[in-house]
């Protein structure tokens, strides 16, 4: 179920969440200060196309509250803002709603990625 799952999520916005993690990254790795960032963001791109089975542990740390801070000026309120709408648009019926979660679960790790861990 996983697997069916996760191939009809990158066909209905799975491939424009990662693209748009993608995009982050490369922004951030222009400049030597944010290769670290843009790493990060390569990492929550492979989540985002492909989310179901996995789980996103966040944990706390100064570093990562200036750089979620950082992160939320300048790419995280939109990216949230957008997948939390998406996962409304899914939740309207009963069969999108596991997809629905996995855009909510999209939207909060998009508004503070960093500190937080890929389980799965």
């Amino acid at each position: 179920m996983r697997t069916i799952g996760n191939i009809l999520w990158f066909i209905f916005g799975g491939l424009l969440g990662g693209l748009a993690w993608v995009f982050a990254g490369c922004i951030w790795c222009i400049t030597i200060i944010g290769i670290p960032v843009g790493l990060q963001c390569f990492k929550f791109a492979t989540l985002a196309f492909w989310p179901f089975g996995k789980e996103i542990v966040y944990g706390n740390g100064m570093f990562s509250f200036l750089v979620n801070l950082i992160w939320i000026v300048f790419f995280g309120w939109e990216m949230a803002l957008g997948n939390l709408i998406v996962g409304c648009i899914w939740c309207i019926t009963i069969v999108g709603i596991p997809f629905g979660k996995q855009f909510f679960k999209m939207a909060r790790l998009s508004f503070m990625p960093f500190g937080a861990s890929v389980i799965g």
